[in-house]
């Protein structure tokens, strides 16, 4: 499977999770608030902050009942861009997931090291074509899709000269019911594109996440608010810092966990290999010169002579020399082959 840069991470099997905390529209439209969401976002250690650039009467009708609620949480692009320099600034990544045409344009000029395509865009091919010239990764969403939709999703973004994507399973319910979540679909999307797979999360709580990286992700978005009790559409069910942080050390230690997937004895079980297996030993006390049997030999611990999977080896043999009850067997201590 291909691996995937993004500013100066690798995302791909074998590599560190990938942890965005999306920012979204948690800002409430406040600069100010952004900028905290940004400084608190590093804090909990996540690689990158993301949020939603659009100009509200580019993307949605105004006849929408959404229209205002857009309008008012929307940042101006001077915002975005002092938003992005105020990330690399305390050392984050800032990525932007662009909702209108324009915004690919203002976005790649801010040199983005990424686009984020939201779960409603993968059918916007437009979109997907003039992100997809910019030669820069794409991470896309897949919730509402079916796998049909994102081939052609995929073969839009790959024919007009992306070279690098990201899928992400995601389902587009807020909150997603547990028993909707569907995590086994993280494996069949590697199956099937070959290519680096991660969780967009919108389920409450920071469980599902951190099990997605146990099934595959490689990456992981999480909706990040300052504090749940603020208004607005998302953030109830977002991380707050205190959750944010405990999700990312969890995640980190999931990683160990996982490990090479090589089945070797670890480092640590060594000393106990000793003491857990068995060797043969004398079951009773054998006179120089006797012949091992099955009625003079027995099995225990610990495992410091000849190891137990030998046991027929040595029946037959002569013994050249005296041997105590529950005393350990050494392949020296046997005449003849």
């Amino acid at each position: 499977m291909i691996k995937v840069k993004i500013g100066n991470m690798y995302v791909g099997d074998g590599e560190p999770t990938f942890i965005i905390a999306e920012g979204g529209l948690n800002h409430n439209g406040d600069i100010d608030i952004a900028k905290e969401l940004i400084k608190e976002a590093k804090k909990c250690g996540a690689d990158a902050i993301k949020f939603q650039s659009y100009h509200t009467e580019d993307f949605i009708s105004k006849k929408s009942e959404y229209y205002k609620l857009f309008k008012d949480l929307e940042l101006s692009e001077e915002e975005f861009y002092e938003l992005k320099k105020y990330a690399e600034k305390i050392g984050i990544m800032f990525i932007s997931t662009p909702l209108d045409l324009k915004y690919v344009d203002i976005l790649n000029n801010m040199n983005v090291p990424a686009f984020k395509i939201a779960s409603g865009d993968l059918t916007f091919h437009p979109l997907l074509e003039k992100v997809a010239k910019t030669g820069k990764p794409v991470i896309l969403s897949t919730g509402m899709a079916n796998i049909g939709e994102i081939w052609e999703a995929v073969d839009v973004l790959k024919n007009n000269g992306c070279k690098e994507i990201i899928l992400l399973h995601c389902i587009s319910s807020y909150p997603t019911p547990y028993e909707e979540v569907n995590l086994h679909a993280i494996k069949t999307l590697k199956k099937i594109f070959n290519i680096p797979v991660g969780y967009s999360d919108h389920t409450l709580g920071i469980l599902t996440p951190i099990v997605s990286v146990a099934l595959g992700a490689g990456v992981v978005e999480k909706h990040f608010t300052l504090d749940k009790s603020m208004e607005g559409p998302d953030h109830a069910l977002s991380a707050d810092p205190e959750e944010f942080k405990e999700m990312v050390e969890k995640i980190r230690l999931i990683e160990k966990m996982l490990g090479t997937g090589d089945k070797i004895p670890m480092p640590s079980e060594k000393e106990v290999i000793v003491e857990a297996r068995r060797s043969i030993v004398a079951k009773r006390d054998i006179k120089k010169g006797c012949t091992l049997t099955i009625d003079n030999i027995s099995f225990k611990r610990p495992a410091r002579g000849i190891e137990t999977k030998y046991w027929k080896l040595i029946l037959n043999r002569k013994i050249k020399n005296d041997k105590r009850e529950d005393e350990i067997i050494y392949w020296d201590d046997l005449l003849g082959d």
